[in-house]
C-alpha cells in the first residue's frame, strides 16, 4: 500500500498525497503477542497481503522463518509483490502503549507527531526513517 501510495497512480485509490504524512507505529511483535494471548485475542501474521486471492496466516512465531525475508527488506517492489506484503494482525485493539517507535518520513511530519505527543502520558520515541520508505 505505502508504495502505492508513493506512485500515486492506483486507479482504485483517491487519496493522492503520498506517503510523506504516512507514520509508522513499531512494537515488539513477542510483547504484542503476549499481550493479545493475555487479552484473549487473536493474532495472526501472513505470508502475503490479506487482500490477495489466497493468503496463509499463521499463529505460531515459530513459523516467521517462514516469511519472505528478502522480500520484506527490499525496496525492488516489483518482483516480490506477494512475500513483500506480509502482514501481521491483531484482533480488535492495540493499545498504545505497547507502540516503541514511531517512523516519519521528514522533518514536517516529525515536527507535526512531536506536537501530537507534547501532552500524551505515554510518548514512543519518534524520528526520521526514510529508508521505511519509497
Amino acid at each position: 500500500m505505502l508504495y502505492m501510495l508513493h506512485r500515486g497512480n492506483h486507479t482504485d485509490i483517491t487519496y493522492h498525497g503520498g506517503q510523506q504524512s504516512i507514520v509508522h507505529l513499531e512494537a515488539d511483535l513477542k510483547s504484542v503477542v503476549n499481550w493479545a494471548d493475555a487479552e484473549g485475542l487473536r493474532w495472526a501474521f501472513t505470508k502475503s497481503n490479506t487482500v490477495a486471492y489466497y493468503f496463509e496466516d499463521l499463529c505460531d512465531l515459530e513459523r516467521l522463518r517462514e516469511l519472505d525475508w528478502s522480500a520484506i527488506e527490499t525496496h525492488n517492489w516489483a518482483s516480490r509483490k506477494d512475500g513483500k506484503q506480509a502482514e501481521c494482525l491483531i484482533e480488535k485493539r492495540f493499545p498504545w502503549q505497547l507502540v516503541s517507535r514511531i517512523g516519519v518520513h521528514s522533518q514536517p511530519t516529525y515536527t507535526q507527531v512531536s506536537v501530537a505527543l507534547k501532552n500524551a502520558e505515554y510518548k514512543p520515541h519518534a524520528e526520521i526513517l526514510r529508508n521505511w520508505y519509497y
